[in-house]
């Protein structure tokens, strides 16, 4: 596979240190100097700007699998996607830093599609995925399989139902679970199935839900926590973008959160926009504040300020006052593990979750396959419906063999579909099925999309 990427920074770095070996990568950068540290990779260099069609031309853009943007610049990044696609057919993946950028390029995406206009495949906002990281930490600690769709707007969860589960022995339609989470599958031995509304679930069976990120983190901490009583309380040191949106989340669940924000017209914004946190304007590094408040008694503190070295200050000194669990934001990959052997609990970076996500949706993409699951019993699969498709009330469809169509992605929509929902010309169906059943599914689609 042929990469090009844009951007000689640590991101960049990185992802092109992860595939080098297996691919065919060029890097592109404005800088000479900047690029100089790739010299001992197998692996190809131009210094220029990939806005430049002249530079994407030399990169032979014409001929690539995947366009990756992912300098510093979100603006910089939009616009070398955009001439990719016109140059090529390229997948392209676009990095922003800003949740404005990437809510507006949703909104764009979806105007530009209906008019058959080319645009980017992928925007990749690492601290959304880190919030997303951070939460399921926190709250499922036993998830055995996490999948990503819909540029992670979307999930596929795996658990183990265990003695002290309170799913055991249930019938699924004894389950009030959430409007944005399904059953999609079971895993009873080494037979995986399809549950209807009668199945239950048995001891050691292994239960896969689908649905939203947000309907399912929730679905989580209501029926997958260890010790559904124990945690009670958590602390967020840092209230920028990764400390706001997390707090966001956290307020969807029976946890109390405290947030501790040094800037005052910051700590403004914070106790505007979120209603059943405790705003704190003070330095996460105070001591004397982190004793006022009993830090010390929180079940989790997270600090997740933009500096590496207050980050470590803040784990050490609430792990001191006697913090049962302490999760970091690091932004430099290389130090996580020296986070942790000094005694933070867990280390986390944007970048890592980053580069997991172009390796999982990307880079190993195969078309119309998303994901395989249970080594290999099931497969998730990706159906584009056509412009022009007449619209079909989801109960309608007849399909050959037992399947879920359990997310529906409408423009810049994440819809978790019941039986009266429409499927739409448009629509990008993400489907769970068997694996023996798969290309039966593909061909019925094959077939209604065409008639």
């Amino acid at each position: 596979m042929k990469i090009i990427i844009y951007g000689a920074n640590e991101i960049g770095s990185i992802i092109a240190g992860e595939f080098f070996e297996d691919h065919d990568i060029i890097v592109i950068d404005s800088d000479a100097s900047r690029l100089e540290k790739f010299n001992n990779l197998d692996l190809s260099t131009i210094v220029g700007e990939a806005s430049n069609i002249n530079v994407l031309k030399d990169a032979g853009i014409k001929d690539a699998d995947v366009f990756i943007a992912c300098t510093c610049l979100d603006e910089a990044n939009i616009v070398a996607c955009l001439m990719s696609k016109q140059l090529s057919n390229a997948l392209t993946a676009c990095f922003v830093s800003k949740k404005e950028c990437r809510n507006s390029l949703s909104i764009v995406k979806e105007s530009m599609q209906k008019e058959g206009f080319l645009y980017i495949d992928y925007v990749i906002w690492p601290e959304r995925l880190l919030v997303q990281e951070i939460f399921r930490i926190i709250t499922v600690p036993d998830a055995i399989n996490v999948e990503d769709f819909a540029q992670g707007r979307a999930k596929l969860l795996e658990y183990r139902i265990k003695e002290n589960s309170i799913l055991l022995n249930k019938k699924l339609k004894e389950i009030a679970f959430n409007e944005e989470t399904l059953v999609a599958g079971i895993k009873r031995e080494e037979e995986l199935f399809i549950p209807r509304g009668d199945d239950e679930f048995c001891l050691n069976d292994k239960a896969i839900f689908m649905g939203t990120a947000e309907g399912l983190d929730i679905a989580a901490s209501q029926f997958f926590v260890e010790e559904k009583t124990s945690l009670k309380s958590v602390a967020i040191i840092g209230g920028g973008t990764v400390g706001f949106e997390l707090a966001k989340s956290l307020e969807k669940t029976p946890i109390k959160t405290k947030l501790i924000e040094k800037d005052y017209k910051r700590s403004e914004f914070l106790s505007q926009n979120l209603k059943k946190t405790l705003i704190l304007n003070d330095d996460g590094t105070n001591l004397e504040l982190l004793e006022q408040e009993n830090i010390g008694e929180c079940d989790v503190v997270i600090s997740v300020t933009d500096s590496d070295e207050k980050n470590l200050l803040c784990s050490l000194l609430v792990k001191q006052l006697g913090t049962k669990r302490v999760i970091t934001r690091v932004e430099q990959m290389a130090t996580a593990s020296l986070f942790e052997k000094v005694g933070v609990d867990v280390a986390v970076s944007p970048k890592k979750a980053a580069l997991n996500e172009i390796k999982n949706r990307i880079v190993d993409y195969k078309e119309g396959l998303l994901a395989t699951v249970e080594m290999g019993l099931a497969e998730i699969l990706e159906i584009n419906i056509p412009y022009g498709f007449i619209e079909t009330l989801l109960m309608d469809l007849r399909l050959p063999r037992r399947a879920v169509i359990a997310i529906i992605q409408r423009g810049a929509k994440v819809i978790i579909p019941k039986g009266q929902t429409l499927i739409k010309g448009g629509d990008s169906l993400i489907i769970f099925t068997k694996s023996d059943d798969a290309q039966e599914i593909r061909n019925y689609f094959n077939k209604l999309t065409k008639a």
